[in-house]
């Protein structure tokens, strides 16, 4: 999938199934190199992609969206790319704490509030 400035594929080593990568077409080091209309495009690529999924695996039932930027955030490619991660229910045993996980002992605690509750 691309649009003007951003393209997308499949990552070559995924985390789970139909994991993407958003890449500007710029080269641009990370995602606070991009520009306005670029974050833009981003936006709505990844917008265009979670439809996309969604509509052709009905096991998806959550995302994660991440940039590691800079070499002690975990980035290994210098050029900005941007992690959708489709999520499934039992994809890992406790998956609470999400994106937090990047340091794992800092994945779990304790929340004030649940957000699981909706109104």
């Amino acid at each position: 999938m691309e649009n003007k400035t951003m393209l997308a594929f499949y990552d070559r080593y995924p985390v789970t199934k139909t994991h993407c990568l958003v890449v500007p077409r710029r080269h641009c080091l990370d995602y606070f190199s991009l520009s306005k209309e670029e974050q833009i495009d981003l936006q709505e690529l990844l917008h265009s992609l979670k439809d996309l999924l969604l509509a052709q695996d009905k096991t998806i039932t959550g995302f994660n969206i991440g940039a590691n930027c800079g070499e002690d955030a975990g980035q290994t490619i210098f050029h900005c790319h941007v992690h959708l991660i489709p999520r499934r229910a039992g994809d890992m045993q406790n998956p609470a704490g999400g994106v937090r996980g990047v340091i794992p002992e800092k994945q779990s605690y304790k929340c004030l509030f649940n957000a699981s509750k909706r109104p």
